[in-house]
């Protein structure tokens, strides 16, 4: 069931053109544009996650942890 729909990086967002260049990277590119992200498999998935969020890391993309989640050192 192929899609045969073109992918133009150039619209892809930040996130959206990694995950294409770490599947590509992965051997992967080839099955997901030609059956979609829904034939990866949960480990291959995650792979490609576990990768996009290191890179972001190392780009210095990190956001600061919510207010919610910081110790604020003490009960008020």
């Amino acid at each position: 069931m192929a899609k045969n729909k073109k992918i133009n990086l150039q619209d892809l967002s930040r996130e959206e053109k990694m995950k294409y260049e770490i599947a590509e990277e992965l051997g992967l590119l080839d099955r997901v544009l030609e059956d979609g992200w829904r034939t990866l498999s949960a480990k291959e998935t995650g792979r490609i996650g576990g990768l996009v969020t290191k890179r972001k890391r190392e780009e210095g993309g990190r956001q600061p942890d919510p207010p919610a989640c910081r110790s604020r050192g003490g009960i008020e």
